[in-house]
Formats: structure tokens, C-alpha cells, sequence
């Protein structure tokens, strides 16, 4: 698959958003008309989950429609995937995801059931927050510097979350760029990541904020860098890779989950549900959501997710390819 830019999608988009109006105003086909599902691609209690439950009652409160969250495990989101892709082309299945479904599953499997670049509409947008790199306290490290230059004279085992994650390709890239030879480990989520961290089997581990707040508030570990263009609100002290000489393009790509529809959802459709979760973004309910989570924003609309997915995706694409990793 090529990773494709629907220029003529976004132009439509843009056309027809005068026609967006509030929700219960339209007066032609309102949407949703009966009951909506929302095919959630990983389990109850992470952000994805809170996120899907959080904006589908929002939109349940504004239509008067039930709304049933639906949580498709499997695949990297691949199942949810598939399930959208087959779903009825009437607009009341949408599915929230993780990035890795759109573009490391490319790498991580041979042949996907789903075409990530044709298949679906692009709604709206979230940050999954940003994750910071944390170091166990017998580092005596305080910056990445004075990390790197322990893991250049120490066995260091770096806790990845999951192969072809974020974790995997910062911790591969910081072994290259500073000719470390860092052991990665990949875990089957964070929390075992994070307990082996707290307890000094492992030296550092990069993850969401909240999974590691305990490690944090411990004393156990240490943050030493985040991937972001500033500075965590949560953890203002924590220097960001780029203050610290590191800028390369893939310290600061965005982690986000993303709401999305059938690619037969008409433009107007696109733009009206877009609208509907950047409003629902500003509700005292979700700005709790995410400042739990550490998050700095909540949903940004269909074009800035066009946006981010065209020019972050291959950035994404290419450091998961150096990977190595043989597809399942």
C-alpha cells in the first residue's frame, strides 16, 4: 500500500463545511438518526476506551440517540478496522484507533484486511499524551545526557510497551544516534513495563504519563526527556529532546488516537461529526479526561488530522521500517 494524499477528500470537505450546523438543527438527514456504534480497538481503562465512551455520550446527549461503545480487540486495532470496513454505509459505525493501526500494522503484519489510506473518512483527532522517557534512580541520571553517557558504560535494559511502538522506535533511534547498545525489551502493555522499572530490573522505560506517575511519585524514577514541541504542563521541569541538542523529526511526532468513518461517508457527514467532537472536546467533562491523562489538548478537527497523518505518517512509517521487524 502507498501512503496516499486524498487532495480531492480535503477540497470537498472544505466546500461543504458552510452546510455543517449544529446537530439537532439540520434539518436534512440529521445525524445520527438511530442508534451509533463506536468500534473502540483496545480494551476498557486506557485512554482510547475513555475517549470513545467520553465523546460518544456527548453525542448521545446532543441527538438523543443511544450510543454503544464496543470494544474490538485484536491486531494491533486491526479488528476494528475490519469491522468498519465492513459495516453499512449509513454513517452510524465509527471506530476510534491508535495510530499503530494506520501505520506500523503496515510493517507488522504482511498482507491487512483494510487499506488504511482508502478505506476510511479521518473525523477527528486526539494526543494520547505525551510520553516521557523515564530513568530508574540508580542511573543517577537527571538529563538524557547524563543518561546516555550511563548507558554507554552500563548494561541498560529499555522498556518498550509493544514491538513497532513509539517506545520501540525512540529507544532504536536513540541507540543509533548515540551508539549505545541498549537491550529493548517489549512488554505486552505498560503496566508490567512500569513495575519492572519501579523495581530496578530494567533502567528505563518510555510510556504515558499517567502509567508512570506511580513510578514518578515513588521516587523510583526520574523523567529525563519528552517528545514535544514544549513543555508538559504536568511536567514542567522535564526538559523536551530539542532543548537537550536532540531534534531529529521523530522526537516530536504526535502520539494520538483518532475517530474515524466509512470512506463512503459523504463530506458534509465529515465535517458535521468533526465539528460535533472538537465541541465536545471543550466540555468541562472531557477537559478533566485529559488533564488526568496529562493531556494539553483535546480534539482537533478532520483537516488538522488530514494534516498531521500526511506529514507525520511517513516519518512514522520510515523509522518503523528500520526496525527490522518480520511481518506476522
Amino acid at each position: 500500500m502507498t501512503f496516499l494524499t486524498d487532495r480531492r477528500r480535503l477540497l470537498a470537505a472544505g466546500a461543504a463545511s458552510f452546510v455543517a450546523a449544529p446537530l439537532i438543527a439540520r434539518a436534512q438527514s440529521p445525524w445520527p438518526n438511530k442508534p451509533l456504534r463506536i468500534l473502540c480497538a483496545f480494551p476498557a481503562g486506557g485512554i482510547t476506551d475513555a475517549y470513545a465512551r467520553a465523546y460518544g455520550d456527548y453525542i448521545a446527549q446532543k441527538s438523543g440517540q443511544t450510543v454503544i461503545v464496543e470494544n474490538r480487540l485484536g491486531a494491533g486495532g486491526g479488528i476494528a478496522a475490519q469491522a468498519l470496513k465492513s459495516a453499512p454505509d449509513d454513517g452510524h459505525t465509527l471506530m476510534i484507533t491508535i495510530s499503530s493501526t494506520m501505520l506500523g500494522n503496515r510493517v507488522m503484519f504482511k498482507n491487512l484486511p483494510y487499506d488504511p489510506d482508502k478505506d476510511f473518512s479521518f473525523l477527528a483527532i486526539m494526543s494520547t499524551g505525551h510520553l516521557p522517557l523515564v530513568v530508574h534512580k540508580s542511573t543517577g541520571a537527571r538529563t538524557l545526557a547524563e543518561f546516555v553517557d550511563y548507558a554507554r558504560k552500563n548494561r541498560v535494559s529499555f522498556g518498550s510497551y509493544a514491538a513497532g511502538s513509539f517506545a520501540h522506535i525512540v529507544g532504536a533511534e536513540l541507540n543509533r544516534r548515540f551508539n549505545l547498545d541498549m537491550t529493548i525489551v517489549h512488554y505486552r502493555g505498560e503496566a508490567p513495563m512500569w513495575q519492572d522499572l519501579l523495581t530496578g530490573n530494567s533502567q528505563v522505560a518510555m510510556g504515558s504519563y499517567t502509567a508512570c506517575k506511580g513510578v514518578l511519585d515513588a521516587g523510583a524514577g526520574v523523567a529525563v526527556a519528552v517528545p514535544t514541541s514544549q513543555r508538559m504542563k504536568t511536567l514542567p521541569d522535564v526538559a523536551t529532546y530539542a532543548e537537550q541538542g536532540v531534534s531529529d523529526k521523530v522526537f516530536d511526532l504526535l502520539s494520538w488516537a483518532g475517530f474515524f468513518g466509512k470512506a463512503s461517508m459523504p463530506p458534509e457527514m465529515v465535517q458535521q461529526i468533526s465539528d460535533l467532537m472538537v465541541e465536545a472536546g471543550k466540555t468541562e467533562r472531557i477537559q478533566r479526561l485529559t488533564a488526568t491523562f496529562g493531556i494539553d489538548e483535546a480534539a482537533r478537527d478532520h483537516r488538522y488530522f488530514r494534516h498531521i497523518y500526511e506529514t507525520q505518517g511517513p516519518i512514522w512509517l520510515d523509522h518503523v521500517n528500520r526496525l527490522g521487524i518480520t511481518p506476522s
